[in-house]
């Protein structure tokens, strides 16, 4: 029974990325607010410590390890939540990679490991648990596909051209599936984040883009894991006549 505490009780949330940072701590938040988490990523061993700890809490989560590049693993995934679960309602899609580096250094090998899981498996994602969210909103009334696109979607950033295309492809891909699926009671959402204190730093090998994110820590209180967490739960917790179709998440005092 859904209580002011928890508004997402009966709600099943597939979240991909979960292994760490922004994933991770929406898997908390949500199943804080009642919701039966899966979590997607490669990495089964982080997955298993996260389930622990939100069953600790009174939470229900299931680990689904799994590459989201896979096509079909990520099928047999969404055929597990199907089978397990009853189907999904909620999809974030937040797996992702930022691998900065000048166009000239032609570091094509960064390039398709962008490519490959920003955009293709975003799509593999949503192609896997699409018909599970317009069932969803045709017997429930509302399913809810959120996609994390980033700032670099909109704004230009020295060495960020690869990435910045990518993730302006997940803000358009979503702006055009609200239009498809909005009078199926599916709302599609878009988040464009600045600049997030997560492992996606770490990733980084650019020594240009490395200084330019230590010497923004300078001037910047970057944004938490646990704020991107938040405004997804309050996405998800909303009317559902209401769809944010985009929501801009910045630092205070970060300009662009």
């Amino acid at each position: 029974m859904r209580t002011d505490s928890q508004p997402m009780t009966g709600r099943v949330a597939v979240i991909t990325g979960a292994s760490s940072g922004i994933g991770e701590a929406t898997a908390e938040r949500l199943a804080e607010l009642g919701a039966t988490v899966a979590l997607l990523a490669r990495r089964a061993d982080r997955l298993d410590g996260l389930v622990e700890r939100i069953t600790k809490s009174d939470g229900s989560a299931v680990a689904m390890a799994v590459d989201v590049t896979d096509a079909e693993a990520v099928q047999e995934v969404a055929a597990r939540v199907a089978g397990e679960l009853g189907g999904a309602d909620l999809l974030f899609n937040n797996a992702g990679v930022m691998l900065p580096a000048p166009v000239e250094e032609l570091r094509f090998d960064q390039w398709q490991a962008q490519i490959d899981l920003n955009v293709s498996g975003l799509m593999n994602v949503i192609g896997a648990f699409i018909p599970q969210l317009v069932a969803a909103g045709r017997e429930r009334g509302v399913a809810d596909l959120i996609n994390t696109s980033s700032i670099a979607a909109e704004n230009i950033f020295p060495n960020f051209a690869v990435y910045s295309a990518t993730k302006a492809y997940v803000m358009h891909l979503s702006r055009h599936m609200r239009v498809e699926l909005g009078s199926k009671n599916v709302r599609v959402s878009a988040i464009e984040p600045g600049i997030v204190g997560t492992e996606l730093q770490s990733h980084v090998t650019d020594e240009g883009a490395q200084q330019w994110l230590e010497g923004s820590k300078k001037t910047i209180e970057w944004l938490t894991p646990e704020d991107i967490a938040a405004t997804i739960a309050f996405i998800a917790t909303l009317p559902p006549r209401v769809n944010l179709q985009q929501v801009t998440i910045m630092p205070t005092a970060q300009a662009s």
